[in-house]
This record gives structure tokens, C-alpha cells and sequence, in this order.
């Protein structure tokens, strides 16, 4: 895969800190108490405070991003496509990049008709002005036969809190499925990734991670994880 995704030209707090952790029932629920009156829910969440993310995660032929990510290989990227509460209005395409240990998100959006195209390992048509990164991922599927390897569903509450623009959220329900070709389908085949009771918690920032939130997510019992949602879901099915 191509490694050069470092660009020094870029401002450096577009690449962010992310640190992962396991979390119980029980430790989520002290946090999202704790976490009252000091942080926001994010507006996209709506009335209920939460929302289900999708998403259609690709590897080439010798499952490159699967293994980088148990070597804890740096730098790494991988691509995926993203939806949200079922719905096909808006379809996502995504770079996840990890630089120097931080990570960057690039993305761009997608026609329906583009998006069903990847999903069968197609290459969609597309014009001189098309976005730099469905070309990028249009041309590893030609030279590193990347297609569609699982997908990864789950409930996110997310908090936002603006000093540092941290954002903290709470993944739950993990499942994956290796239909993908059900991707755009409102109800699809998922298993359980993680044991019962068990989610992750994400807190992501720019250059500083102020006092009262880093005091506030401070809890004994939390198990910081390197390993990715699409890697949990990849192991079920290799």
C-alpha cells in the first residue's frame, strides 16, 4: 500500500490524538454521569442523544490494513464507506490515516450509485473533477485488488467539548457482518464482537486535552486498547 500519507505541508492539529479504551456497562454509565454539565452531546445525535454508525471497511488481497493493525504498524490508513441510522441520504468515503501516533480523517461523499458500484468491487465512473480520494481508492483496487471485507455497525453517543476540540464518545452494541453486499440494506445478518457488557470509549483531541475532562474520564478499571473496530470485526471472519 502507498506509504506516503504524512504531508508536512498539512497543520499539524489536523492530525489529532485518539486513545481508545474498553469499557463496562457499569464504567460507561459512571462516565456519561460524571460527564453531565461539563460536556455537550453532539447536535447530531438528535432528541435521544444517540445514533447508529455503518460502515463498509476495505483491504486489499493480502489484507494489509488487518495485519499492519495487529503489528501496530505506523504509518497506516485504511478506507471506508459510512452511514448513518440506516439511511442511504448521505454516503460517506473515508480515509482513516495513523501518523506518529496520531490520527487524521480525510473524507468525501458519494452517490448512491457510486457506493453500490464499490460495494460489488466495481470502479464507478467518475469526471477530471472527482474527488482525489475515490480515485485513490479506485486505483488500489486495480494494483492491490482492494474490495469490501466486513462490516462494522454500532450505537454512538457522542459529547463534544470545544476548549481543545475534544470529542468523546461511547461505541456500543459492536457487531460486524460479512454480508456486505447488504451494506444499504436496512436490517442485515451482525454478530457481537465483543463479550456481553463490554463497549469502547473514544476520546479524541487537537493539541491539549484540558484538566477538567482528563479528570473527569479518569476511572481505575479502564483498559486502553490499540486495536481497531474493524480489526475486531476482521477476526471473526478470517
Amino acid at each position: 500500500m502507498e506509504r506516503k500519507i504524512y504531508d508536512p505541508s498539512l497543520p499539524e492539529n489536523q492530525y489529532r490524538h485518539e486513545f481508545k479504551y474498553l469499557c463496562s456497562c457499569g464504567e460507561l454509565a459512571m462516565l456519561k454521569t460524571r460527564l453531565q454539565g461539563l460536556v455537550s452531546l453532539d447536535p447530531h445525535a438528535g432528541e435521544e442523544g444517540v445514533y447508529n454508525i455503518r460502515s463498509l471497511y476495505f483491504d486489499d488481497i493480502y489484507d494489509t490494513c488487518f495485519r499492519e493493525n495487529e503489528a501496530g504498524t505506523d504509518p497506516r490508513e485504511k478506507f471506508r464507506i459510512r452511514i448513518y441510522n440506516h439511511s442511504s441520504e448521505r454516503i460517506s468515503l473515508e480515509l482513516k490515516q495513523k501518523v506518529r501516533g496520531k490520527t487524521r480523517k480525510l473524507s468525501c461523499l458519494l452517490t448512491e450509485s457510486q457506493c453500490r458500484k464499490l460495494i460489488k468491487g466495481e470502479i464507478p465512473e467518475f469526471q477530471k473533477d472527482s474527488p482525489e480520494l475515490l480515485v485513490k481508492l479506485c486505483l488500489l483496487m486495480q494494483t492491490r485488488y482492494m474490495k469490501p471485507k466486513t462490516i462494522v455497525e454500532y450505537e454512538r453517543v457522542p459529547y463534544i467539548y470545544p476548549y481543545g476540540n475534544v470529542r468523546i464518545t461511547m461505541d456500543e452494541n459492536i457487531s460486524a457482518s460479512n454480508r456486505t453486499d447488504l451494506f444499504l440494506e436496512e436490517q442485515i445478518p451482525l454478530r457481537p464482537v465483543l463479550e456481553a457488557g463490554w463497549h469502547i470509549l473514544e476520546v479524541k483531541y487537537d493539541e491539549y486535552l484540558p484538566d477538567p475532562v482528563y479528570r473527569t474520564v479518569q476511572l481505575e478499571n479502564l483498559h486502553q486498547t490499540a486495536f481497531s473496530k474493524y480489526y475486531l470485526c476482521r477476526r471473526y471472519h478470517l
